[in-house]
């Protein structure tokens, strides 16, 4: 199949097209606005809806109606852009309806910069809204990964009827790589949308209601407790990772998104040298890869996380590490993008076992 040179920002907005993407409502930040730039002109060829809503708040509260009444729907936006969302997200999640949701994310916090930035790994891990609440999140390294994850993410989306949102750094969504949009991805069987708001009478003879509002405390906690048992499933099926040289490693790197692009061209250069390193590349950081953890092998002495951020994924590594390696922790924030030399000489630190 032939590739086309795309740039990243607008291969996820043709890429939702594939997707099947029914409707798109967003507001402009940079650095994602070619996303909606690029499906205002597309979005209406292809018999789809476009939308510019005055405000981010109003463009998630479009996700929500549109999503409420069966439509395939995707927003985007860019890290307080995204911020701006988390009640209306909240909202969704607790009212069962899927949607995508693409993060270009930037520096901060408050207004920040527009340089590329990891720094919003805990507002998306850890639910930026209110209550109890997960979203799968994927983070890709690479323009033909994130084309394949945003065209996926609608059928998952639709078979958890939640959330899904895609995180990439302004360096991936400025970036230019050859594409294949033809390339098959795996496809869900899903059921019919029959708790759809649509008009029509339900399976009780009696129309689709669609709320997150449970005033009895234990009707709440049942709600929640049935919304739990989603997330378990989505930690046991979708936990998505790579291991990347381990099977002999001293250090292994755990890094993500652009971090993980540069990890591996220090992992290139050190293996080069004979220094034996490894890296775990979550794909999902939501659930987190628990698994990649559980069976390194006999070498690796040492955890090196790095990020573009100070240390929100660190957060996690230490959980599912358990007091098992040693641990250590590199990070650039502000929308600096650090160099491979910086990565290699954070590695020697830790090589031959030294703390």
């Amino acid at each position: 199949m032939a590739k086309v040179l795309m740039k990243g920002n607008e291969a996820m907005a043709l890429a939702a097209i594939k997707g099947g993407c029914d409707a798109f409502f967003g507001y402009p930040i940079t650095p994602q606005n070619e996303i909606p730039e690029y499906l205002s002109y597309h979005m209406e060829e292809n018999n789809r809806i476009f939308v510019q809503a005055e405000s981010e708040v109003a463009a998630i509260n479009m996700v929500y109606g549109a999503a409420g009444s069966g439509a395939r729907v995707l927003t985007s936006s860019s890290s307080p852009g995204i911020a701006l969302k988390q009640e209306g997200i909240s909202y969704i999640v607790g009212s069962e309806l899927p949607c995508v949701i693409i993060n270009v994310m930037r520096g901060g916090p408050g207004l920040g910069g527009i340089q590329p930035s990891q720094g919003d790994y805990n507002q998306i891990t850890r639910g930026g809204g209110n209550g109890d609440y997960h979203l799968i999140a994927f983070a890709p390294e690479t323009l033909q990964e994130t084309v394949d994850v945003v065209k996926e993410s609608f059928d998952l989306a639709d078979y958890y009827r939640n959330p899904v949102m895609i995180a990439v750094d302004g360096l991936i969504g400025q970036m230019m790589e050859p594409v294949d949009m033809d390339k098959e991805i795996p496809q869900k069987d899903l059921p019919a949308k029959t708790w759809a708001a649509t008009g029509e009478s339900g399976k009780r003879g009696s129309r689709n209601k669609i709320v997150s509002l449970h005033l009895d405390p234990y009707d709440l906690e049942k709600h929640n407790l049935k919304l739990k048992e989603k997330y378990d499933k989505m930690v046991e099926n979708e936990q998505r990772y790579e291991m990347i040289s381990i099977e002999d490693a001293e250090v292994v790197i755990v890094a993500y998104g652009s971090m993980a692009r540069i990890a591996r061209s220090a992992v290139k250069a050190l293996r080069e040298e004979g220094v034996k390193v490894g890296i775990i590349r979550p794909i999902t950081i939501w659930p987190f890869p628990e698994k990649a953890f559980e069976n390194l092998p006999e070498s690796v002495h040492t955890l090196l996380t790095l990020e573009m951020s100070l240390g929100q994924m660190h957060q996690d590594v230490k959980i599912v590490n358990q007091g098992r390696y040693n641990l250590a922790f590199y990070g650039r924030a502000g929308g600096v993008v650090p160099e491979t030399d910086e990565i290699i000489e954070q590695v020697r630190k830790y090589v031959g076992g030294n703390k």
